[in-house]
C-alpha cells in the first residue's frame, strides 16, 4: 500500500531523512517513533502528499506521489480521501465558523449529497460527544473538545488510513484514555495507521511494527 524506496528530504540543505525505505501493508497500524526534530513530522506530511521526496520515490497503491501528480485534481481528490492526517495541534487544522461546518467540510469536497453529509456530520457528532458544541466556533473549544473536533473532521471522510502526529499531546487524563479506545476501535476496524508518538504504552498496546527515525534521520522499519 505505502512503499518508501531510499527517500530523502532536506530543509535549506540539512538532511531530515536519509535514505528511508520501507513497506507499510494495508490494515497494519505502525508506530512512529525517534527524537524530537528527528524527521517525525516531516515523514507525516510527505504521507500525506504535502512535500515530496528530493530523491527516491514514494508510491500510494502503485503510484508515485510527486507535486505534478497532486496537481491532477481529480487523483488529488482520491488521496486525500483515502489519507487522513490528525495534527498534533488542532489549531493548525481547524479554521471553519463552527463545529458543524469543520465536520461538513471534507464531504462537501468529496461532492457527496446534502443528505450524506448531514447524515456523516451527526454520525461523527454523535460518536464524539460533540452534539452539544455543534455550532461553537473551534477557537473557543477546550484542547480536548478541538483534539475531538479534529478527529471527528477526519471520521466524516472515513479514510482507509489514518496519520496521528503526537495524538495524546495535551490532553487530560480523560482524554487520553477515551482517544486510546479510539485509537483501537479504528484498528479494530481494520483502518491502516501510522501514529507518531512519545508515548510507550499507546506504541506497546497498538503496533504491529515500528518506525524508527533515528537521530541521524535514517529510518528503521522493524516488527
Amino acid at each position: 500500500m505505502i512503499d518508501f524506496d531510499d527517500v530523502c528530504y532536506a530543509y535549506d540543505g540539512e538532511p531530515v531523512l536519509r535514505h528511508a525505505s520501507f513497506h507499510i501493508k494495508k490494515g497494519e497500524t505502525v508506530v512512529l517513533r525517534g527524537p524530537n526534530g528527528a524527521g517525525k513530522s516531516t515523514l507525516l506530511r510527505m504521507l500525506n502528499g504535502l512535500i515530496y521526496p528530493e530523491l527516491g520515490t514514494y508510491q500510494f497503491c502503485g503510484t508515485e506521489i510527486t507535486a505534478a501528480k497532486m496537481r491532477e485534481h481529480r487523483y488529488a481528490k482520491w488521496f486525500h480521501q483515502q489519507m487522513g492526517f490528525v495534527w498534533q495541534n488542532p489549531d493548525a487544522q481547524l479554521f471553519c465558523g463552527s463545529v458543524a461546518e469543520e465536520l461538513a467540510f471534507g464531504p462537501e469536497q468529496m461532492g457527496l449529497s446534502t443528505a450524506e453529509v448531514k447524515s456523516r456530520v451527526e454520525d461523527a457528532l454523535e460518536l464524539l460527544g460533540l452534539a452539544h458544541l455543534r455550532g461553537r466556533a473551534p477557537y473557543t473549544l477546550s484542547g480536548g473538545e478541538k483534539k475531538k473536533t479534529a478527529i471527528a473532521s477526519i471520521l466524516t471522510m472515513n479514510p482507509s488510513i489514518w496519520t496521528f502526529d503526537e495524538p495524546l499531546s495535551a490532553l487530560d487524563e480523560k482524554s487520553q484514555a477515551w482517544l486510546c479506545d479510539f485509537l483501537q476501535a479504528l484498528k479494530d476496524a481494520g483502518k491502516t495507521l501510522i501514529i507518531a508518538t512519545h508515548d510507550v504504552s499507546l506504541a506497546s498496546t497498538l503496533a504491529d511494527k515500528t518506525l524508527t527515525i533515528h537521530a541521524d534521520h535514517s529510518v528503521e522499519l522493524s516488527a
